[in-house]
């Protein structure tokens, strides 16, 4: 039985309980008015209180758009994982399918929170690389372990020559270095053409722009591509 000294306090969980009702009506007018469009006024009238009591919790309207990214990269993030839960490790392929489906599947659920996402910035606001770098990078961090755990499992059928230009090398060894693998120059650069492809697979689909009546079932076509993506990386 948790010790009730380390339980949060009855103030603490009120405060959590509003923020968590914050972000709710934030993703239902961000959904309605538009990212541009929000208004902690308006937040504050869907929640019941004055505009004042709303800023002793978020101060400005960048704060909640940063409460909004971080709560859809989550979101995001969570939804991946538990498609991930039911592959097996060692199937590389499924895992990679895996992620890509769960994407789609959150975006067409969740538009526009992946319009804020992945979409036209929002004017005037900048997302604080602090707190949005790691939520961000959690589909990619995915990614980047099926490549990995699949060179390191000799199912990657690429070479592992350095590329050109030599920059080129020179950063794709930066990275190998900050997230601490071994997949060679050829398969990162691969693989990162996957993920780009991946998402613009899907933005195109949430932002029509295959147009409304050119495909019976535009999934169809993103099956297509996931297995030209999965080809991409070497992966059979």
């Amino acid at each position: 039985m948790p010790d009730s000294a380390s339980l949060p306090s009855p103030r603490a969980r009120a405060r959590a309980r509003t923020m968590r009702d914050i972000v709710r009506i934030g993703r239902q007018h961000l959904a309605t008015e538009g990212a541009a469009a929000l208004s902690l006024r308006a937040v504050a009238r869907d929640l019941g209180v004055v505009s004042s009591a709303v800023y002793r919790y978020v101060a400005s309207r960048d704060e909640l758009l940063t409460l909004l990214v971080v709560d859809g990269y989550d979101e995001l993030g969570d939804a991946v994982d538990a498609a991930l839960e039911a592959v097996d490790r060692d199937d590389h392929v499924g895992r990679i399918v895996a992620i890509a489906r769960a994407t789609r599947a959150w975006a067409l659920t969740e538009p526009a929170t992946y319009a804020l996402l992945f979409g036209s910035p929002v004017p005037g606001y900048e997302a604080p690389a602090e707190q949005t770098t790691g939520p961000g990078t959690r589909v990619i961090g995915r990614l980047v372990e099926v490549w990995e755990d699949a060179w390191q499992a000799g199912a990657i059928s690429l070479d592992d020559a350095p590329l050109t230009p030599r920059r080129l090398s020179r950063d794709l060894a930066r990275i190998r270095k900050q997230m601490g693998i071994t997949a060679p120059d050829l398969l990162l650069a691969r693989g990162l053409f996957a993920w780009a492809a991946l998402f613009g697979c899907v933005s195109f689909e949430v932002f029509g722009q295959y147009g409304a009546d050119t495909f019976s079932d535009p999934g169809d076509l993103f099956e297509h591509h996931l297995a030209a993506l999965v080809e991409t990386v070497g992966l059979e």
